[in-house]
């Protein structure tokens, strides 16, 4: 029960506050210990590089899953105070919510004033495809997309390890999307070296991915959005994005939303075609993204919510 509440509070944090400027980030601390294990790797020769990729998970994902749960045990032998206080900051930083929205958010209100320019550069803070050339239409699409996508990169799987786990396993599950978001890709530079990596998030986002699926569905009921289409998309076109999960929430939004996603996008200036979801009843616009961002807090809330009802129901009983 003391582990619940302490994520409502941490969720609350995040929500009002975000990341605090101030303070170092775990997730850039952990990132630097990615760079310099792949520093190691590739000065040290290894032959075989899949082997080689073996590693991360157990150095990156394992190293961070002790240090955390150390640093826990030892707060605990100072305060109980200080113990649940480090508890709801590590859990808060494993989360996104308030830098997913404002992100989002951002973006949408460069559209409305119809400054294209740096709507493209905002957007390419957030994803890796080219946006030099993009149009209102398809930046409102990449926009849309990363925000529906990150609801359980940023967010639901945190919160489920985090429930599961406490900050320790949650701080592991942001160790492992920090690793896919970093060598986790299938080009010539990571295809081998990433493999485990890449291969470890697809597995630990895989109860979470269809937890955000039926979230989103129930926020689109609340949203008075289309909560059929959604899960029509879901079960038709999910199965067509390239990664096992992240096609869920895109689905879902597509549907809802009554609009397209996928198509082509652009790598350093090579095309990378991906399928279609949803049906294109009409072009994207920037509306979209507002709406997006409102199924992402209310699928979160509503999360949120079942933690709390069981709190409740822990209390009562």
């Amino acid at each position: 029960m003391l582990l619940s509440i302490s994520i409502i509070i941490a969720y609350i944090f995040d929500r009002l506050i975000g990341d605090p400027k101030a303070l170092p980030h775990p997730v850039v601390l952990i990132g630097n210990c990615i760079s310099k294990l792949e520093e190691l790797i590739r000065k040290s020769g290894f032959k075989n590089l899949k082997m080689a990729g073996l590693l991360f998970p157990l150095l990156i994902v394992g190293g961070t899953y002790l240090v955390v749960s150390l640093l826990l045990e030892l707060s605990k032998l100072v305060h109980p105070f200080l113990f649940l206080f480090i508890q709801i900051i590590l859990i808060s930083s494993t989360i996104a919510t308030k830098g997913l929205a404002d992100a989002g958010l951002g973006i949408y209100h460069l559209l409305i004033k119809k400054d294209l320019e740096q709507a493209r550069y905002s957007l390419s803070m957030i994803v890796g495809r080219d946006t030099e050339n993009l149009g209102e239409v398809e930046i409102t699409r990449g926009t849309v997309e990363t925000v529906a996508e990150n609801i359980v990169d940023a967010i639901i799987s945190p919160l489920f390890f985090a429930l599961i786990g406490g900050a320790p396993l949650a701080m592991a599950y942001r160790a492992t999307n920090t690793l896919d978001s970093m060598i986790g890709y299938k080009n010539e530079k990571y295809k081998d070296l990433g493999w485990a990596s890449a291969r470890l998030d697809d597995i630990l986002n895989f109860i979470p991915a269809r937890i955000t699926g039926l979230l989103l569905i129930v926020a689109s009921l609340l949203l008075r959005l289309d909560a059929k289409k959604a899960l029509t998309i879901i079960i038709r076109d999910a199965k067509l994005h390239p990664s096992p999960n992240s096609g869920i929430p895109e689905s879902a939004v597509a549907g809802a939303l009554q609009i397209q996603l996928g198509g082509t996008n652009y790598y350093k200036g090579i095309p990378s075609h991906r399928a279609v979801m949803g049906d294109s009843h009409r072009p994207l616009q920037a509306d979209d993204i507002l709406k997006t961002v409102k199924m992402m807090k209310t699928s979160v809330n509503v999360f949120i919510g079942m933690i709390l009802l069981g709190v409740l129901v822990g209390v009562l009983v």
